[in-house]
């Protein structure tokens, strides 16, 4: 029960009435159709509460403490999956999640940001905000995905990369632009998929691909609503309205031609069944990856530097 969130209380009232009657209902059939008829009920409303979400409200989704991360989709789609660890060069940052494995009988360089689900976890995790050494494993790692031909699956949920002074020093703004030129001429596939929360250039570091999905509920954009609404307003409390203005939401960003694809999530969100979101998704990458078999190599860069090249052309017609 608290796994709901603040627009989502209509559903609690339900939850609270069931889990009153369970109690009774193994004795009284009267009790166990009366709780069929709640649950009827709430799957109504649930439904029409997420037919109709604002983007503040996917942004809360995107951000919900229960969330599949990278690690639990990993555990879900890839097999044999063995993490690979640091950067050759300063150390391992475990905000960055990586290593190969086995993705529908191919093997595949998969690297994601984890942001961890216990306080424990997210502290050592950084809550998924890479260090510069972070984006130069995720970078190793893709290079090492082009050595023996594999594609590239990356899975974006971070607030941004990390901004303190020790990130600064070790050329956080480098890494992330290098991460950017050498994404863009890889010479294998490179899926992206935004799980969660996908923030600034924290998250574009792993978003050059030649296919770029986003889960239902995800966000993307250059900045939180929180950041935008404290410098446009000097009010964080605007935050909602900064959402609806930066069209963030992966309907938005379908629309503008940022994104190829929205990926459904189970109703409710994926953190209220990580199992089936696990299995859309693997579903949706494969698709994609099947798309982009056979293309020879010029071909791919070739679509990959035209696909970024269209980015940015606006028009009053194109806004949703």
């Amino acid at each position: 029960m608290r796994d709901f969130l603040e627009f989502e209380k209509p559903l609690m009232e339900y939850e609270e009435k069931i889990e009153k009657l369970k109690p009774f209902a193994k004795t009284d059939p009267l009790i166990q159709r009366e709780i069929e008829v709640i649950e009827k009920k709430a799957r109504e409303v649930q439904v029409e509460i997420f037919a109709k979400l604002t983007p503040w409200q996917r942004t809360q989704l995107a951000r919900h403490q229960n969330r599949p991360n990278t690690q639990d989709y990993i555990a879900f789609m890839i097999h044999d999956f063995v993490e690979l660890h640091g950067d050759r060069l300063y150390g391992d940052d475990r905000a960055i999640l990586g290593g190969v494995g086995i993705f529908r009988n191919r093997p595949v360089v998969i690297i994601g940001h984890q942001k961890g689900k216990s306080v424990k976890e997210r502290v050592d995790r950084n809550f998924g905000m890479p260090h510069p050494e972070g984006y130069r494993k995720a970078l190793r790692l893709m290079k090492l995905a082009e050595k023996f031909m594999r594609p590239v699956i990356t899975l974006i949920d971070t607030p941004g990369a990390y901004p303190g002074i020790g990130a600064e020093e070790r050329g956080q703004s480098e890494a992330i632009a290098r991460n950017l030129i050498e994404m863009s001429r890889l010479s294998v596939p490179v899926i992206v998929v935004v799980i969660g929360e996908g923030g600034s250039g924290g998250a574009l570091a792993l978003g050059v691909g030649d296919r770029i999905l986003m889960l239902e509920h995800s966000i993307y954009s250059v900045i939180s609503p929180e950041g935008c609404a404290a410098i446009l307003w000097n009010n964080s409390a605007k935050a909602p309205d900064a959402a609806e203005a930066l069209k963030m939401t992966a309907q938005d960003l379908l629309a503008l031609g940022v994104i190829d694809e929205i990926v459904p999530e189970p109703v409710g969100g994926a953190h209220k069944d990580p199992p089936q979101a696990a299995e859309i998704l693997e579903k949706a990458i494969e698709n994609q990856l099947v798309k982009l078999d056979g293309l020879k190599t010029d071909d791919l860069l070739e679509q990959r530097y035209q696909k970024f090249r269209k980015m940015g052309v606006f028009g009053e017609e194109m806004v949703p």
